[in-house]
């Protein structure tokens, strides 16, 4: 008799101990939500290859931590935006320990270094009237600050809400778990979703603010830039920017960083490292635990719409204030110096797949003609005006 009472107990605790009856839970329902989610994202890295680097560590994260029982990730050993090392080793499960690196904002900064050494700021030297279409792209990110700020969300979260209209993941992530940790999931995948939707979103913008004119404009070939230009660019960008802006000294010290390994040409080694094997090391921890951080509780609710509404009009503002803009410049210029428009709305930071979208849409109404040296210069403003950006929003929300 007691026997049979042991094998029953222990196969009661057996079927408590497994994550299958946490489905019957009061929030079994939103997990099975959220685990649909997670393998429809991995549909779209997979299937569709939409940002497949991020978007597929993503949603594998956003797997694990809605599975019951797996006590991967714990939102209560960073609530309220803190740390809790008081209780951090006796509960942390291993992604706990990993999103250690995005809440201490050392990922991001990482990849910029990886992005600077693949970035080529040749374009932007020769032709410098480029930082003003990136700045000007900009634009999205303040504008839409605002209407969040209206429609109800703090401060700090209309800056992390904001800045999708960057189209900078990286960026996204650095500000959002400064300011709104809580909100990281949901604005992870909406800045990723939305850079991998470049090509879908920019052409349409872009053609209504042009005219088949303006799509089909020429523009000079670029003037060679020299060694010492290019070693000289990130030093000077460096110090200039952090200089005047110090909360974005990581994240632009870290850019110019990797770009003077890639450009001194006496550490390929280490330039060669950080755009392969430091930058793949660090995407896969920082996208599992971004994942991780979507929890049915912080993503099912009517906010996170509201997020993904504002990111998408953050990231269509931003493409046609860069549009508008070189549409205002080419009227002080002289006929043989026009701007192409469609350049203006590679100011995004979405590198280079927006420059690329400016060459396909020109060469629709031109095929002789070629944008895509022309708008990287743009684009790559756009990686250091979308890190500017956060470090303002910082400055003033921090």
């Amino acid at each position: 008799m007691a026997s049979s009472n042991f094998v029953g107990e222990s196969i009661q605790k057996f079927v408590e101990s497994t994550g299958v009856i946490g489905f019957f839970g009061a929030m079994g329902w939103a997990n099975v939500v959220m685990i649909g989610v997670a393998f429809f994202l991995l549909y779209l890295a997979i299937h569709h290859k939409f940002e497949p680097l991020l978007l597929f560590t993503i949603a594998f994260g956003m797997l694990l931590t809605n599975l019951p029982g797996a006590n991967l990730y714990h939102t209560e050993l960073f609530a309220g935006g803190h740390v809790h090392w008081d209780i951090f080793v006796a509960q942390a499960g291993l992604l706990d320990y990993l999103y250690l690196g995005v809440k201490l904002g050392i990922y991001p900064c990482l990849i910029f270094v990886g992005v600077g050494a693949m970035t080529d700021f040749g374009p932007l030297i020769a032709n410098p009237k480029s930082f003003l279409l990136g700045a000007a792209a900009q634009i999205g990110i303040f504008v839409t600050f605002l209407g969040a700020f209206a429609l109800g969300f703090t401060p700090e979260q209309a800056g992390s809400i904001g800045i999708i209209g960057g189209a900078d993941g990286p960026t996204a992530i650095y500000l959002t778990s400064k300011l709104s940790p809580e909100l990281l999931g949901p604005i992870a995948v909406a800045a990723y979703s939305y850079m991998a939707l470049v090509p879908v979103i920019q052409p349409p913008i872009m053609k209504l603010l042009t005219t088949k004119k303006e799509r089909a404009i020429k523009m000079k070939t670029l003037r060679p830039v020299s060694k010492l230009e290019r070693i000289l660019f990130p030093i000077v960008i460096a110090v200039i920017i952090s200089l005047l802006l110090p909360s974005a000294a990581p994240l632009i010290g870290c850019l110019m960083l990797g770009n003077l390994m890639k450009e001194c040409g006496v550490v390929d080694r280490l330039s060669k490292t950080v755009q392969n094997e430091l930058m793949n090391i660090v995407v896969i921890f920082l996208g599992l635990t971004v994942g991780a951080t979507a929890t049915a509780e912080a993503f099912l609710n009517g906010r996170t719409l509201g997020i993904l509404i504002l990111g998408v009009m953050a990231f269509c503002i931003g493409t046609a204030s860069g549009v508008l803009l070189a549409k205002v410049m080419n009227l002080f210029v002289k006929d043989d110096h026009k701007i192409n428009p469609l350049i203006g709305a590679a100011g995004v930071s979405a590198v280079p797949m927006a420059a690329r979208v400016a060459q396909t849409v020109g060469q629709k109404e031109n095929p002789s003609n070629f944008l895509l040296m022309h708008a990287m210069g743009p684009n790559v403003a756009g990686v250091v005006g979308s890190a500017v950006a956060a470090g303002i929003l910082l400055s003033f929300l921090g």
